[in-house]
């Protein structure tokens, strides 16, 4: 996530400069057939191609609308997850206590106890992250202009650190070996929540309508998960990514043919114009294009994407000072203007 006010303008010319390099060339070599050669045929009206450009405009604006959409819903599923993740905490917190235990346990014991649960769900917000961030065939993020964007101006911790060493030190070693055997650890981790919970109600640490209250949240997350999978695994639809681009292609082709005639009426050598004007107006819809591809990911890990390490990292601070654990966690520095 972008956290200043905006992009400067060298980070926008760097990130479009290989689209401006080859709209220039696009525009430039029909100019010089016109030109210099006498190629007049070449040029065609510009009422077609502004009837095109209107068309394509519709068909860009219906995408960055979409993908605005899928962005802003897995910034709500985030924001979910944040809010039980501190239901949570003080549930587990409070609920969790010595009231109905066959075996009472001393202050220091059931503080431990607490934090096993807390230390497991900060297990499965971290694998759910590493889900997140893996790599779809479909995603922007290693597109050439977004890799070198992304290795010059900040890091993305997934893509880093493995999620194997990253969750190790929030679960025991037999739950480790269970978990990072199976294909979706965040729902295993989950899994072994609830059933913890189960083995505290046998032990009378927490009772029926508290144990009932504690799965609700542990359903609850399960929900937000499958949502935040949703976006993840479903793309933007093939078919309205694919006509986009190719109906971009064949207006930025067209541009510089229609300018052609329209910057000869106002003098013969003003027809060079044609060249920045035809480069400026396709750079706008290809721009456009970009913005709209970069943001129909939410997860992936770009510079527009939702902070969900910044976020996941709130709630492991938030969840550690309501049990008044010392820790030396810091919240997530921003890179240059970023936040992942």
């Amino acid at each position: 996530m972008h956290s200043g006010s905006h992009f400067s303008f060298k980070e926008v010319i760097s990130w479009t400069r290989r689209d401006i390099y080859q709209l220039l060339i696009i525009s430039t070599i029909p100019t010089i057939f016109y030109e210099c050669f006498g190629w007049k045929w070449i040029a065609i009206p510009w009422l077609p191609v502004a009837l095109l450009g209107t068309a394509v405009a519709f068909v860009v604006g219906f995408k960055n609308n979409a993908s605005y959409d899928r962005m802003w819903e897995a910034r709500r599923i985030f924001g979910a997850i944040l809010n039980v993740s501190r239901s949570w905490g003080i549930t587990a917190r409070d609920y969790v206590t010595n009231k109905h235990a066959a075996k009472h346990l001393s202050d220091a014991e059931l503080k431990q106890l607490h934090l096993e649960l807390y230390n497991r769900h900060f297990a499965w917000l971290t694998a759910l992250r590493y889900q997140l961030r893996e790599p779809r065939k479909w995603e922007a993020i290693y597109k050439v202009h977004n890799l070198e964007y992304k290795d010059k101006y900040f890091k993305v911790e997934e893509h880093n650190l493995k999620m194997e060493d990253a969750i190790k030190k929030y679960l025991s070693p037999e739950e480790y070996e269970l978990v990072i055997s199976k294909t979706n650890k965040a729902a295993q981790i989950i899994s072994l929540q609830s059933a913890h919970l189960k083995r505290l109600l046998d032990d009378g640490l927490i009772e029926d309508f508290r144990h009932m209250e504690l799965e609700k949240l542990l359903l609850e997350l399960y929900n937000q998960q499958g949502a935040a999978e949703r976006i993840k695994n479903f793309p933007f639809p093939r078919q309205y990514a694919t006509l986009n681009l190719w109906f971009i292609k064949i207006f930025i082709v067209l541009i510089p043919l229609g300018m052609l005639q329209e910057f000869e009426k106002f003098g013969a050598h003003l027809v060079w114009l044609s060249i920045p004007f035809s480069t400026l107006s396709g750079w706008v819809f290809t721009t456009m294009e970009k913005i709209g591809e970069s943001s129909e990911n939410p997860f992936e890990g770009s510079a527009n994407d939702v902070p969900i390490t910044a976020m996941s990292r709130t709630i492991e601070m938030d969840m550690l000072e309501m049990l008044d654990v010392e820790h030396a966690i810091q919240p997530l520095q921003v890179q240059n203007n970023i936040l992942t």
